[in-house]
């Protein structure tokens, strides 16, 4: 688990095709490294499977070149890194697992005061889980959504995440995404429920049964309201 808060900047040095996808090489301030560990590389955890100077190798899947930016990100361009959370220690983002789940693109970047909006589009597939005031990780980065307007969503970065993360912020540039987890799981909690009749009680019918199912449409209802489906 990571939490989206960046520690240093890598680079990456070279993609090399294998048969099961790329072996990559990302220049990395870290030491000591661990062989086996993760490191959350632009958003993409990835394992530690071999030592290089100043830096590692990892292994990235034919599925994670495909639907992260990895595949086609440029060698030289500059990566966000994060090492695994350590037990007890501080959450300062949000939970994040490295599991990317859509590739979106800045559309629009502006300087307000000291800080910079950024507008993203983003995969239609992940509307239900944007909310506004939500969390979500772009490029690794842990991130508050401040709003949702059709396929875009918006945040606001501060000097020290424009100062010490990796971004161009130019106008096409495409990232990584991960939504919420807790998002995620009450997004799939809601779809179970409604695959077996959550709000039927034991015996499926009366006042009982009518009121659980009342109550399960309040909360359909908010969480909608809310942005979450």
């Amino acid at each position: 688990m990571f939490t989206g808060l960046v520690e240093a900047e890598g680079t990456l040095v070279s993609r090399t095709r294998i048969a099961s996808g790329a072996k990559l090489f990302v220049r990395a301030p870290f030491t000591p490294l661990v062989l086996g560990e993760s490191i959350s590389t632009d958003g993409v955890c990835l394992t530690v499977d071999a030592f290089g100077e100043g830096g590692f190798f990892a292994t990235a899947s034919s599925e994670t070149l495909e639907k992260t930016t990895l595949g086609k990100k440029a060698i030289g361009a500059k990566l966000n890194l994060e090492r695994a959370l350590p037990l007890g220690g501080r959450l300062g983002g949000h939970i994040v697992s490295g599991h990317v789940d859509g590739v979106g693109e800045v559309a629009t970047s502006t300087r307000e005061g000291e800080s910079t909006r950024v507008t993203f589009t983003y995969p239609a597939a992940l509307a239900r889980f944007l909310a506004e005031k939500g969390s979500i990780a772009v490029n690794g980065v842990s991130l508050t959504v401040n709003g949702v307007e059709g396929s875009t969503f918006h945040v606001m970065l501060v000097p020290h995440t424009r100062e010490y993360t990796a971004w161009t912020l130019a106008a096409g540039e495409k990232v990584n995404l991960e939504v919420d987890v807790l998002a995620r799981y009450v997004a799939r909690l809601l779809e179970v429920g409604r695959a077996v009749g959550v709000g039927v009680g034991v015996e499926g019918e009366g006042a009982h049964a009518n009121a659980s199912k009342s109550r399960d449409d309040a909360l359909l209802a908010k969480l909608a309201g809310s942005g979450f489906m």
